[in-house]
């Protein structure tokens, strides 16, 4: 059973889903052939009678117990969940009673596995992965292949970082876009250049004639019209 891909977020996509190792079938393997063996020698050499009954059902419950062991731990292994995505990493258990953790990525410190010799032939191990907040470090046990994990989660979290300073980038690059006509259609007013000529004149940088010329420019008046030569009535 994957990782239901309605649980993701917008654009989150899953980078792995994976059930954990067999590794952690290998117990209940061992009890089922040790039950069989003990039971089947039982009921070899039990006895008539009474004895001999009670020799029976306790051969046949073992055997059961057993069984009901290994289907209790194929049911977990078939509903556990080790997953990365490129938001998060999920674990998920079960399927009547249900158990899950899930931490951010830009939330992860540290990440380190360790490996038995059993373990290893087995290409399984136990994650540890330490994080900010109240979750500490989590131990995730009998995950296939830890150290590919491991590898495999810093790079998430690297392109989780690159994908976080683009979004900076682009909402940088955006809110510049939207603030820069607002500052260039901001022109002076008239009485602004007007403050401006008094202030050149009383600095001396302009002349009386000249700043009257400037001021007449501003106003839409370059000075009383020229009348020209009188003309000449005619006769």
């Amino acid at each position: 059973m994957g990782y239901d891909p309605k649980l993701l977020y917008g654009n989150e996509q899953i980078r792995l889903d994976t059930h954990p190792s067999w590794i952690m079938m290998v117990r209940s393997v061992i009890y089922v052939t040790g039950a069989v063996i003990v039971g089947g020698v039982l009921l070899s050499v039990r006895p008539s009678g009474t004895l001999g009954t009670l020799i029976m059902y306790v051969a046949v419950a073992l055997i059961v117990l057993a069984l009901l062991h290994l289907g209790q731990r194929l049911i977990r292994w078939y509903s556990t969940n080790f997953v990365i995505t490129t938001e998060r990493c999920i674990y998920r258990e079960g399927i009547v009673s249900k158990r899950g953790i899930e931490i951010p990525l830009d939330r992860i410190n540290t990440i380190f596995f360790h490996q038995r010799l059993f373990e290893r032939m087995f290409g399984a191990g136990t994650l540890h992965i330490e994080s900010a907040g109240e979750l500490g470090i989590q131990k995730f046990q009998d995950v296939r292949h830890p150290m590919d994990v491991q590898n495999l989660l810093y790079q998430a979290m690297e392109d989780n970082e690159s994908r976080r300073y683009e979004r900076m980038g682009e909402s940088a690059a955006t809110a510049a876009e939207h603030s820069a006509p607002v500052a260039a259609a901001a022109p002076l007013s008239v009485a602004d250049e007007l403050a401006k000529l008094v202030e050149l004149r009383d600095a001396g940088h302009l002349t009386p004639t000249e700043f009257e010329q400037q001021k007449a420019a501003l106003l839409g008046n370059d000075g009383p019209a020229d009348p020209g030569p009188p003309i000449a009535p005619s006769l």
